[in-house]
């Protein structure tokens, strides 16, 4: 299991921005229906049915469920806790209502309004008002480690105000790439929970054992071997959640996680199966696997001058017309993750922002290893005088090592001998976030509906740091003032023109190089229809289907209902 959206990505996350729609005034949700989905996935069905979650976590549960707590979060935010607005990042940015029912910008984007939904409830029967959402925002500037998106510092958040059902935030600047993050991401808390005793005091660090949310469940029991939810009784969403109960066992490794996966026991997977038309999709006709891309997994090269070949440009251009990146993917990720583009642009989730001819104009649309023993020779390599580098991995990910192997073995007939160095998780964040390394394989892990997130977040210079000081994001190093500039032109550009940027920003990619993208990472998601449908699927996927991800485990949880119940 790998999630998307953890603490690495909130600590680089100050640096990066999103996008939402360029329109002035919206009713949050566009053509989906009481802010659950669109009314011929939802139902309406009976409530009924369990549905057990296979997501090997390695360790046991702590049992603490603070939104502000990235080490906690994924297990309460969109179970328990709620945002404003609903983005899908699979389909084109598709809005859900949620807490709020709509919103409407100023002329600039330095102010936003949003109208709270009445009528909702807190699972402790006290009543959600405006309050809440201004005092969630006020207790990320009072405490800013509770801020994990820094909207009162990268975003310049002025203020957040509520008036009768109304909540403003204001902004120093043209806040719309922000949207993302303070609609979707950040989800409410309880004034009259978190303003008083430990959740006062220390807001950023206390357990939250027993949580207070708007969302469809609540949690009772949790033990260190199982979570168990069940359906809020208050919940504000009428005859929801048609599931009554789900379990999320505590798996230390993917084997338990596996088999019962793989028997059924679980319904809801969410991590790399070896070998998985064998071992799952065979096993019954019920089981099933859809996986969509998100992000890119990559090469890093270290472009600091201390890293003469790294650095040089020939270097990086020999490497990446190497790369067989379909034989990466077949080989090395068993094909569950597809060949990437030297564009970083993930398809086909981003396909209209994807500059077909700035890949192949540049030869990199197939491997061609002919231009790559010309490249490096001319940089001075070849196998009679070969170029030696280290990459540098995380210890575990069996299915990057075997990546890496394939890697290794094209590089070597052009002159590149490769050296990978497998090694602990909190030594490998060390090493690329100084810039300790000649090579780095890696997936970032800040993404977002558009490829701006992603782009920005490994290619603005403000990201950056000098070598030996942690970077976070941009970790091999790459400054330049045009695409600086691009990205800064994003914020106030309307839609048309915000794909025009990603383009332009794609052209410095496949000039420059300044990192090599190998296969697409993937939100991974096995799935069983025995008893439960409502799933998300590539033909109407209206939320990111693995469990680790927030908030959209909870909109894949208001789909779900039992057949069995029916």
């Amino acid at each position: 299991m790998r999630r998307t959206g953890l603490l690495a990505a909130v600590t680089a996350i100050c640096l990066v921005a999103s996008a939402c729609s360029s329109t002035q005034h919206k009713s949050a949700g566009g053509s989906s229906t009481g802010g659950g989905g669109t009314a011929s996935q939802n139902g309406p069905h009976k409530q009924g049915g369990t549905v057990t979650i296979s997501n090997e976590q390695g360790q046991t549960w702590t049992c603490g469920f603070n939104p502000f707590n990235p080490a906690a979060y994924l297990e309460s935010n969109g179970f328990v806790y709620e945002p404003l607005v609903f983005v899908d990042e699979l389909n084109n940015e598709a809005e859900t209502p949620m807490l709020a029912t709509s919103y409407q910008w100023n002329a600039d984007k330095t102010s936003i309004v949003f109208t709270i939904r009445d009528g909702v409830k807190w699972s402790d029967g006290q009543a959600f008002t405006a309050d809440d959402v201004a005092f969630t925002f006020n207790l990320m500037k009072q405490v800013p480690a509770t801020d994990l998106y820094a909207l009162w510092t990268a975003a310049g958040m002025q203020s957040a105000t509520a008036s009768g059902n109304q909540v403003t935030l204001t902004f120093k600047q043209p806040a719309q790439p922000y949207f993302f993050f303070f609609a979707d991401q950040v989800t409410i808390v309880p004034k009259h929970v978190f303003s008083t005793g430990d959740a006062a005091a220390h807001p950023d660090t206390w357990k939250d054992a027993n949580p207070v949310g708007t969302g469809p469940f609540t949690v009772n029991p949790c033990t260190p071997n199982n979570i168990q939810y069940t359906a809020n009784p208050n919940y504000w969403q009428a005859g929801k959640p048609y599931i009554q109960k789900v379990e999320y066992p505590a798996y230390l490794d993917n084997g338990p996680a596996n088999l019962d996966l793989a028997s059924g026991k679980a319904q809801w997977g969410s991590q790399f199966i070896p070998g998985i038309q064998q071992f799952y999709l065979s096993k019954s006709a019920d089981n099933h696997t859809w996986s969509p891309p998100v992000l890119n997994v990559s090469l890093f090269p270290n472009l600091d001058p201390s890293h003469k070949a790294t650095g040089t440009l020939a270097v990086r251009q020999a490497i990446t017309a190497a790369i067989d990146r379909s034989q990466v993917s077949s080989i090395g990720e068993g094909g569950q993750e597809p060949p990437a583009n030297q564009t970083g642009v993930v398809l086909p989730t981003f396909q209209k922002y994807y500059d077909a001819s700035a890949t192949s104009a540049a030869g990199y649309d197939k491997p061609d290893a002919s231009k790559a023993a010309a490249l490096l020779a001319g940089a001075g390599y070849s196998p009679s005088h070969p170029l030696n580098l280290t990459v540098i991995t995380i210890t575990g990910y069996t299915d990057w090592d075997a990546s890496l192997a394939v890697i290794k073995q094209e590089l070597a007939p052009i002159g590149i001998n490769l050296t990978v160095s497998d090694l602990a998780q909190q030594t490998f964040d060390t090493k690329l976030f100084n810039g300790d390394y000649d090579l780095a394989y890696y997936g970032e892990q800040t993404g977002g509906p558009t490829p701006y997130y992603e782009l920005r977040e490994m290619l603005h210079s403000a990201n950056t740091a000098p070598l030996g000081q942690p970077a976070n994001g941009n970790y091999e190093r790459y400054r330049n003032p045009a695409v600086d500039a691009l990205f800064g032109q994003y914020a106030t550009a309307d839609d048309a023109t915000q794909v025009s940027i990603i383009k332009q920003i794609e052209s410095y990619m496949v000039k420059d190089v300044p990192l090599i993208p190998v296969t697409e990472s993937v939100d991974w998601f096995q799935y069983n229809t025995a008893d439960i449908g409502g799933w998300p699927t590539q033909s109407d996927p209206y939320a990111q289907p693995a469990a680790f991800n927030f908030p959209d485990a909870g909109q894949v949880l208001l789909h779900l209902y039992s057949k069995s119940a029916q």
